[in-house]
């Protein structure tokens, strides 16, 4: 490995549990291993993070990473401190690239590498963003197939500059090794064990509303007649407004007793909600990956994903799932009332194509090359 002094600018790690924060904390876990297993003399790695107040030391030690709970002065200033004596810099987010033009003007010949997500990268970027990517040849490493081409196409960004690095399974992840519906939920939920159930999994936000549970919601209304006892569970936090408008959609199609809202979920308990599913219902418009897809595949569970934004790479083309018009209902109703009529029996096969696309380890490999 050329870059042995690596330094990883971040804006929240361990406090929030979004999909970004959730690569950066297996990225902060592969160089943490690597430094480690000894994978390369005298490597040392450091990570910075403006916004966090806290650290898990599962991931990284507490003298390797250091939180600034939003000072943006204090996080600057060290960044530049820490870069002057590294040789790589990677940020983990377009919004930090500030910090990589200012580096690379006191130190140019640092290596910057930008980690490009999703809707973030895929809107016209400040014309000096595109001109210090293009200019520098920075290396970008982009979650997805669609991310880097949203990327290149809408940026001008060249794709030689691009490498597709999908993301990976938490390493702490709980895989099961049973496929059973957990008897508790089932309680709690008050449902049967032959029950048709579906599930969405991601943030109730009013300015983000590209997820799909809306479409699912009036395919639930569709599908009653034929599946009466079909239930929709609806995991994740979500802000007020929003949780308000899904309410009223609810009640306005009819199908109160056939929706529940969750709310947010702890990770020891999500397993559990993908065993209980038949499917994981999430026709989105504006995913950059979709890493809900393949902790849901790692649960056996099949996933219903559009066709057309970052839920391709996650879903391997349809071998972990079915991939549809995110904007077409009658494809959405089909595809659910063919899940639930055909019940999948191959958890097995589910969960082993996942682990061997979507593994820690697999990522830490192709991380490990990239930097060679």
């Amino acid at each position: 490995m050329q870059n042995k002094r690596i330094l990883f600018l971040t804006l929240y790690t361990f406090s929030l549990t979004g999909g970004i924060e959730k690569v950066c904390r297996a990225l902060i876990k592969v160089f943490s291993e690597l430094v480690a297993q000894k994978a390369d003399d005298n490597l040392k790695f450091r990570a910075l993070s403006m916004h966090d107040n806290d650290v898990d030391l599962r991931y990284i030690d507490q003298q390797n990473y250091q939180y600034f709970q939003g000072n943006k002065f204090n996080f600057g200033l060290k960044a530049i401190t820490e870069s002057l004596k590294s040789d790589t810099v990677i940020i983990s987010h377009i919004n930090l690239l500030v910090f990589g033009w200012a580096i690379k003007k006191l130190k140019p010949k640092i290596k910057i590498i930008l980690l490009a997500h999703g809707i973030e990268v895929w809107k016209r970027l400040a014309s000096w963003k595109t001109s210090f990517l293009n200019q520098h040849g920075i290396k970008i490493w982009a979650v997805s197939n669609y991310t880097a081409q949203q990327l290149s196409s809408t940026n001008g960004i060249s794709l030689n500059q691009i490498e597709v690095l999908n993301n990976c399974l938490d390493p702490f992840f709980d895989i099961p090794k049973k496929f059973e519906r957990p008897a508790h939920l089932l309680k709690f939920y008050n449902l049967n064990q032959n029950q048709p159930i579906l599930l969405s999994v991601c943030r109730l936000s009013s300015t983000e509303q590209y997820k799909g549970y809306d479409k699912v919601i009036v395919a639930i209304k569709l599908l009653v007649d034929k599946f009466p006892d079909i239930k929709f569970i609806l995991v994740g936090s979500g802000d007020e407004i929003e949780i308000i408008r899904v309410q009223q959609l609810i009640k306005k199609s009819g199908v109160e007793r056939h929706v529940t809202i969750a709310g947010y979920v702890s990770s020891e308990e999500l397993t559990n909600h993908f065993l209980l599913a038949d499917v994981l219902v999430m026709p989105s418009t504006g995913e950059g990956f979709g890493i809900t897809f393949i902790e849901a595949a790692a649960c056996g569970c099949q996933s219903i994903a559009g066709n057309a934004d970052g839920s391709t790479d996650a879903l391997l083309n349809g071998k972990l799932g079915t991939l549809i018009n995110p904007d077409s209902i009658s494809e959405l109703t089909n595809a659910i009332a063919l899940a639930v009529l055909q019940k999948t029996k191959n958890y097995s096969k589910i969960q082993e194509c996942c682990i061997e696309h979507f593994s820690f380890e697999q990522y830490k490999n192709k991380v490990y090359n990239l930097l060679k």
